[in-house]
């Protein structure tokens, strides 16, 4: 009975430090402006330490006479702005509608309350103003970091579609959607994620198209995101899917504007990271990682012909390597007599078992895919072409691997050229490795094993609760007229079903929210 109740006090001291820790509010969240402007600067620099790119200027405010200071880093700021619409004004220009208005020419402008606000807006660009007397400083928009131009995508080249891709600022990557999607409808909903950097999120949408229950879902997601920063769509992407472990991409990734808005039309979110490139697309289906731009903008038999080519292309990157080795180790009845004699001369110098052969050259080509991509694009493309070349033709001269290998590994290389999504051709590549040892192991029976494998693990994904295989599986034959094939523009009245759009129909009745109906 004594070791209960010791037992039971030291709970009860246990429950009673958590509440307390759980009552202390966090430190950042009191710590309020002063009135006094030798205290605010004082608090900046315990704040902003060792920071030697703060800039803190101090002048004479002319509207009351009394002491200001203006501090920015140097480098996030537009120091144009900075001396002709904020200090220029602030210390020369008076107004006569109240002592309180700034008499600055700048869009946006709040009031800061507590510290916590000021140490985010510095780290973000804008430039803050104390004014001795006021509990509260000022965040003038004086944004001026360095960014690139706009520029044509490097991994999503189109032949007839715009040449302007995303750069790493996410207001101007909305600007070029918005250039596409001139509607009041556009709505965007904006996060901030991060402990340590806060990384605005941004979500688009279509109000009267898209679905309001997958927007929840992937608001839900970003919110309880706990992590010190996010630097890329890339970690976002892997942060919020449905599955991290499966090899597929659950989200499109994109560097095009006018691709986020074709998908914004049909009914899906984009998501917009600051500082990165690319913006997500969600939910998709795996159908979608297989569409390009430039099928809508050519005629609809040749972009279906490219279509089919590439689904047929992935059939081959994915399980050529590994038919080879089933009819060479075990399936021998599935080749023709004649090509089996050759294959026979040309195999006979060879030591290593199908297996090992084609793991040598498979390995070899993504080491020369991967230099060709680190280096410079000139070097680049000469190791990819002559490093391919001089070693296919010295591995055969050597014995290691037979002429028919070299084949099929160049056309394994050529057909994931041809998807048009990145991440899915790597998904792909990824692929073929298992298929090559389970046809070592079983033959054309452990492929089929592992085709099935593959199809029921693209059944069972998710991208934001909707189905990965839609509108295969579950079938939806009305959306197979772009999927497979692509029918003539007028034939698709109507959005895809898959997506469960709000606005069934693309042409004739489509209205946005608020018009007349009559």
């Amino acid at each position: 009975m004594e070791l209960i109740r010791r037992l039971f006090k030291a709970a009860h001291r246990m429950l009673e430090d958590n509440s307390n820790d759980q009552q202390e509010p966090p430190s950042s969240d009191i710590v309020e402006i002063s009135t006094s402007l030798s205290e605010n600067l004082d608090q900046l620099a315990t704040i902003f330490s060792d920071t030697p790119d703060l800039i803190v200027r101090t002048f004479t405010y002319k509207q009351t006479g009394a002491p200001a200071a203006l501090t920015y880093l140097d480098g996030l700021v537009d120091k144009n702005s900075i001396n002709n619409n904020v200090l220029h004004q602030l210390m020369f220009y008076t107004t006569t509608d109240g002592r309180d208005e700034l008499p600055v020419a700048l869009g946006d402008l709040k009031n800061l309350p507590v510290w916590e606000a000021v140490e985010n807006a510095i780290l973000r660009g804008y430039s803050v103003l104390f004014i001795d007397g006021q509990a509260h400083a000022f965040s003038l928009e004086t944004q001026g970091w360095p960014q690139r131009g706009i520029t044509d995508s490097q991994i999503e080249a189109s032949l007839k579609g715009a040449h302007q891709g995303f750069i790493e600022t996410g207001s101007q990557n909305i600007a070029l959607i918005r250039r596409y999607l001139s509607s009041r409808e556009l709505k965007i909903k904006e996060f901030f994620v991060g402990n340590r950097t806060k990384s605005k999120v941004s979500i688009l949408y279509l109000e009267d198209v898209a679905l309001p229950e997958i927007r929840h879902e992937l608001e839900r997601r970003i919110t309880n995101l706990q992590i010190d920063c996010i630097l890329n769509t890339g970690e976002l992407a892997e942060l919020i899917e449905d599955n991290p472990f499966s090899l597929f991409p659950q989200m499109i990734t994109t560097e095009r504007p006018d691709t986020a808005a074709s998908q914004l039309l049909q009914g899906r979110y984009c998501v917009v990271v600051d500082r990165s490139s690319s913006v997500l697309i969600a939910p998709v289906g795996i159908a979608a990682f297989f569409q390009g731009i430039d099928d809508y903008s050519t005629r609809w038999p040749v972009a279906t012909f490219f279509r089919l080519l590439r689904f047929f292309a992935c059939i081959i990157a994915a399980f050529l390597p590994a038919f080879y080795i089933a009819c060479i180790s075990f399936n021998h009845e599935l080749i023709p007599l004649d090509l089996i004699l050759s294959i026979g001369e040309f195999r006979s110098a060879v030591p290593y078992p199908p297996f090992i052969e084609a793991l040598i050259m498979e390995i070899m080509l993504e080491m020369l895919r991967e230099a060709g991509i680190r280096l410079p694009a000139p070097v680049g493309q000469t190791v990819g072409i002559v490093g391919g070349i001089v070693i296919g033709q010295a591995a055969v001269q050597a014995g290691i691997v037979s002429n028919l290998m070299v084949v099929v590994v160049a056309s394994t290389a050529v057909a994931s050229f041809i998807l048009p999504n990145y991440d899915m051709a790597a998904s792909v590549r990824l692929i073929r490795f298992p298929m090559m040892t389970i046809a070592s192991m079983y033959g054309v029976i452990g492929m089929m094993a592992g085709v099935m494998v593959i199809i029921a693990h693209i059944i069972s994904l998710q991208s934001l609760g909707e189905p990965y295989s839609t509108p295969i599986a579950p079938v939806r034959i009305k959306d197979w007229k772009d999927v497979f094939i692509r029918l003539p523009l007028k034939n698709m009245i109507h959005r895809p079903q898959s997506i469960r759009s709000l606005q069934k129909r693309r042409y004739g009745e489509a209205k946005q929210k608020g018009d007349d109906s009559s």
